[in-house]
């Protein structure tokens, strides 16, 4: 079977949209979900122990703070639709997280080494990321960036468990 192509090469027909969505889906949304909810937990593990469990108002800037509040409205009200999980680091980006980790580096970095590299790794898929969250059809760059990312995951999670942290799953 031929590769899937972006549909926006050819003529305008559905089944090439479909194709190219569940393509995409198939072999890079559910790593970025697996990326992005992987990195919540280890923020929230990680500045649960070196902060508190209301870490949030310590770590996080106010100006997300203020854009998390927001989303927090908008999400209360539509209450027939889903919602995100009750704490804030749901409402976030994945720049945010990045910037979490960055703004906390001092936190981060005695219990994961990798932290810098880590702020990297999470850098080289924002782009990628967004084109994908925008139902955009990435290159081979954008697909090996994030298949790179996902590949890292257990590193981070050895890392982790090294330490005595505990892994805590925000609500």
């Amino acid at each position: 079977m031929a590769p899937v192509q972006d549909f926006r090469h050819f003529a305008f027909l559905p089944s090439r949209v479909d194709s190219c969505g569940r393509s995409v889906g198939s072999r890079l949304y559910w790593k970025l979900y697996a990326i992005e909810n992987t990195v919540r937990v280890v923020i929230h593990s990680v500045l649960s122990v070196q902060i508190s469990a209301n870490w949030w108002a310590v770590a996080v800037n106010g100006k997300t703070i203020t854009r998390a509040n927001a989303f927090r409205r908008s999400y209360a009200a539509k209450p027939r639709n889903a919602h995100p999980g009750t704490h804030d680091i749901y409402l976030l980006f994945l720049t945010d997280l990045t910037e979490i980790i960055r703004a906390n580096s001092h936190l981060f970095t005695p219990i994961i080494p990798s932290t810098n590299q880590w702020i990297a790794i999470l850098e080289s898929i924002r782009v990628p990321r967004n084109l994908v969250g925008h139902m955009n059809y990435p290159n081979s760059f954008d697909e090996n960036a994030i298949d790179h990312a996902y590949s890292q995951l257990p590193v981070l999670l050895a890392q982790l468990a090294a330490r005595p942290i505990p892994i805590l799953i925000p609500k």
